[in-house]
């Protein structure tokens, strides 16, 4: 059997493990990617700002057949390559915007295909929000779990179409994507492995939705949770009932590490929030988590 017919088999055998999808055969409203930084972002700092060329990478927008059209998302990952591991990136709360590119950019240069759908996009442009609690209130908070679940879905199977290992898919996320990286981890068997960036565990952002400590049960993946220590909007405690209920349900795979003195956004190098060495170390750690995962 030849590559290409070895992708579209595992592609093949995702579709037929998918769950029906539960949401509803809305459009997508948005259907572009944004340039620069979402309004709410203010200040960007622009002396801290990690900028990722893209030379020897295949990089750019691309469409993700989902349920009600096109999804737009952002894909990164080296040039003629194929069967790469594959991490799927989640966003921020401000979308899929010039550092979620970025990172997308820093994964393939460590050898991953990586792709961030634009998970809000069925809802609306988060770019256009320039207030950040107006931003979760009339738009994030209509973006529900199911959604998101069924959307990840649909870009797994377009990567292993697209270059990617069907076995080999890890996903990652940022602050409201972090909280969706342990979802996820519930939702999908057949997920490798997770790094959740300071992502909540104790609560939801969407109406009907549940947390993350309520569904640890359903996580059998290894997932890397890299929490700050002074995150004013995650209590570190929250952290450890979800590292003991981990272990009370069995799951001695996942690890976490709690940065000190980090603030929420410790990553986001565009923002004030942004500190250098648990960012670098985070990052390390992160490669680490995939390259041991997903071989």
């Amino acid at each position: 059997m030849d590559e290409s017919s070895g992708l579209r088999g595992a592609a093949e055998e995702i579709d037929s493990l998918l769950p029906p999808l539960q949401v509803d055969r809305r459009g997508f409203v948005k259907t572009a990617l944004s340039a620069g930084f979402a309004a709410a972002v203010s200040p960007v700092v622009a002396q801290t700002m990690i900028v990722t060329d893209s030379q020897g990478l295949t990089a750019g927008e691309v469409k993700i057949p989902a349920k009600g059209g096109d999804m737009p998302a952002y894909r990164a990952m080296p040039a003629g390559k194929s069967g790469l591991a594959t991490v799927l990136v989640v966003q921020e709360v401000f979308g899929v915007h010039e550092h979620i590119k970025d990172m997308c950019r820093r994964f393939a240069k460590a050898g991953f295909l990586a792709v961030a759908p634009e998970l809000y996009a069925r809802q609306g442009d988060p770019a256009k929000y320039p207030d950040i609690s107006k931003l979760i209130s009339e738009l994030v908070s209509k973006v529900s779990d199911a959604q998101v679940m069924d959307d990840l879905d649909a870009t797994a199977v377009w990567a292993a179409r697209n270059g990617g290992a069907a076995a080999r898919v890890g996903v990652t996320g940022f602050c409201w994507g972090g909280r969706i990286v342990w979802m996820y981890a519930a939702h999908n068997p057949m997920l490798k492995a997770g790094v959740a960036w300071y992502g909540s565990t104790a609560r939801a952002f969407s109406p009907g939705d549940k947390s993350a400590l309520d569904v640890v049960g359903q996580i059998k993946a290894p997932v890397l949770g890299l929490y700050g220590g002074a995150d004013q909007g995650i209590p570190t405690d929250t952290v450890e009932k979800m590292r003991d209920a981990l272990k009370a349900a069995g799951n001695n795979k996942c690890e976490f590490v709690i940065y000190p003195d980090a603030p929420h956004g410790f990553n986001a190098d565009y923002r004030p929030t942004y500190r250098k060495e648990p960012a670098e170390d985070g990052w390390k750690r992160c490669v680490a988590w995939f390259n041991k995962n997903l071989p």
